[in-house]
């Protein structure tokens, strides 16, 4: 049966000119004339029988059926260039995963170990895009995301199932010259040094300080960071005190460069898990599946 496919070049067009809002720059960036670019947004909205495109006064405008349907075309089209890209790097063979990562855990703890999966299984290709949030697997061509959170947040993640690889534990950190050689101070203390934020986890603090019986009116205040590496980059440079997962920072503990800032001990709150579809598994991704939870449990 005849598929209702528009054609990539039309969607090219399409998705260059939605982004730029303009056929003169679509036109540049695929070496087309505009009006050659005009043509073709004429015929997907002929095809598709729904108006994309309204004139605006710098260039065009999508209309909201345009934008819904730009987002959704930008998201296949990066998927199609990046599997003909993993095609022609594998020069037709093995196989490869796509991940979705929480970006520090991906640099300090996964990226260094897959020099032994590449050892052990030099055909499978793993592939990282940074992810701090959860997301629709549908709209996505991710086999699989490392998600940091509570089992709560797991389970509203909707359509998945998750494997918990490892608890994290959370300690209060900063650089030696914060303390100016003194001993870590006890909670009370630390409320009134200042404390770094996690942007994705705005009550981090807060509930730290609960939890060691402590009124921390500031525990919400200092500058925010949406990254760990941002935070241990601050931490490092003697700007406050960061809540840090220790097992994210244990070239830096063993450095000194950071040092617990609290006599108190981390508290364990979240997971990192290994969450997937509720879909049929692909080989390669049980493969990588196995090669992880092994790796956690060594």
């Amino acid at each position: 049966m005849r598929r209702k496919l528009p054609s990539t070049q039309t969607l090219a067009c399409f998705e260059a000119a939605a982004r730029h809002g303009s056929l003169t720059r679509a036109a540049q960036e695929l070496a087309l004339t505009q009006g050659a670019v005009s043509r073709q947004l004429a015929q997907l909205e002929e095809f598709l029988g729904v108006k994309l495109f309204r004139r605006a006064r710098h260039g065009i405008a999508l209309t909201p059926a345009g934008e819904d349907y730009a987002r959704k075309v930008s998201v296949r089209l990066d998927a199609i260039e990046r599997d003909a890209l993993d095609l022609m790097g594998r020069q037709g063979q093995g196989e490869s995963v796509t991940l979705a990562a929480v970006p520090t855990f991906a640099t300090r703890w996964l990226i260094p170990r897959l020099a032994r999966l590449a050892r052990e299984q030099p055909d499978l290709n793993v592939h990282i895009a940074a992810r701090t949030r959860p997301f629709l697997f549908s709209d996505n061509e991710f086999d699989g995301a490392i998600y940091a959170g509570t089992p709560q947040q797991l389970e509203q993640w909707a359509g998945t199932q998750a494997t918990l690889l490892l608890q994290e534990e959370v300690g209060p950190v900063c650089s030696p010259a914060l303390l100016k050689g003194r001993l870590p101070a006890t909670p009370r203390a630390l409320a009134n040094l200042p404390l770094l934020q996690q942007s994705t986890r705005p009550d981090a603090w807060r509930d730290w300080f609960d939890a060691q019986g402590v009124e921390a009116p500031k525990a919400m205040a200092g500058p925010r960071y949406e990254l760990f590496s941002m935070q241990v980059a601050a931490a490092t440079c003697g700007m406050g005190v960061a809540l840090l997962p220790t097992l994210l920072i244990q070239a830096e503990l063993a450095a000194k460069t950071l040092v617990p800032a609290c006599d108190k001990g981390a508290v364990t709150r979240r997971g990192y898990y290994l969450v997937q579809p509720e879909q049929p598994e692909r080989a390669a991704m049980a493969s990588f599946k196995a090669w992880l939870l092994n790796e956690v449990r060594s």
